[in-house]
């Protein structure tokens, strides 16, 4: 009677970037090749004259959609770490309950609040979405901001300054990257969450992804809607996907000896 034992063979995991290369494919042939699916389309709705929605190019609101986004990430990003660094330090500590509650306050508005509100100031067009998408984003940029800092060991940065590092160099070679993974996270939340909002932008002239979904919600064709609709989440998990990549290398990265 044998008395080996058999070894399990450990699992490979599949390379970090295939879930981006996946989804990736898969938004690529969504904005190129709409057409081609005409007859699925036609399925959801059989007794529509139109089902392929084609008032605009979809590689064209995709680019659209992701300006509006990209603008109002990069404007969040900057004002919502710059906050959180502002009021994690001495001098700007006294201010710390307000840039939080400030930045919650912003995610209690509804989005088509924010834009009902900002279109007799802005007009219509992409400047009332892009205020509203930043006042929707900026929440998780600051709370992880503020969270990534504050969780900073006060040893680690004790020693940094005993070996004479000035207050801005231990923010920058200690803190920052340290903190670094619970921010991304952050931002990787808040791009995430935009992309779908942003569809709200078409409400008010804001031509991007939204457009089908409007434009099947007023005319009564649900084939529009699973077109936008299917596109804007392809593109929330090719972005989504590729933060997690780029979490993973950077925590990596940390613990790398």
């Amino acid at each position: 009677m044998s008395n080996s034992l058999s070894v399990a063979q450990p699992r490979k995991r599949a390379p970090l970037w295939l879930w981006p290369l996946v989804w990736g494919a898969l938004l690529l042939l969504s904005v190129v090749a709409m057409s081609a699916a005409e007859p699925l389309f036609r399925w959801i709705e059989p007794d529509a004259r139109q089902v392929i929605y084609d008032r605009a190019d979809f590689y064209v609101l995709l680019g659209r959609h992701l300006l509006v986004v990209g603008i109002a990430a990069l404007v969040t990003v900057v004002v919502g770490v710059s906050a959180g660094i502002a009021v994690t330090r001495e001098r700007g500590s006294d201010f710390l309950p307000l840039v939080g509650q400030l930045a919650s306050l912003g995610q209690t508005f509804p989005p088509v609040a924010v834009l009902a509100l900002a279109v007799p100031v802005l007009g219509f067009g992409t400047l009332p979405i892009i205020v509203a998408l930043m006042l929707y984003g900026m929440l998780p940029i600051v709370r992880n901001t503020l969270a990534g800092l504050q969780a900073v060991d006060i040893d680690i940065k004790t020693a940094a300054h005993a070996m004479g590092m000035t207050p801005t160099q231990t923010l920058r070679y200690v803190e920052l990257p340290l903190a670094a993974p619970v921010i991304l996270a952050g931002i990787r939340t808040s791009v995430t969450i935009n992309i779908a909002t942003a569809a709200l932008g078409a409400t008010v002239g804001a031509s991007n992804l939204g457009d089908p979904i409007i434009s099947g919600i007023v005319n009564g064709n649900m084939a529009y809607v699973v077109q936008g609709a299917l596109t804007i989440a392809l593109l929330a998990l090719t972005v989504d996907s590729l933060f997690e990549l780029l979490q993973r290398q950077l925590r990596s990265r940390l613990s790398a000896p």
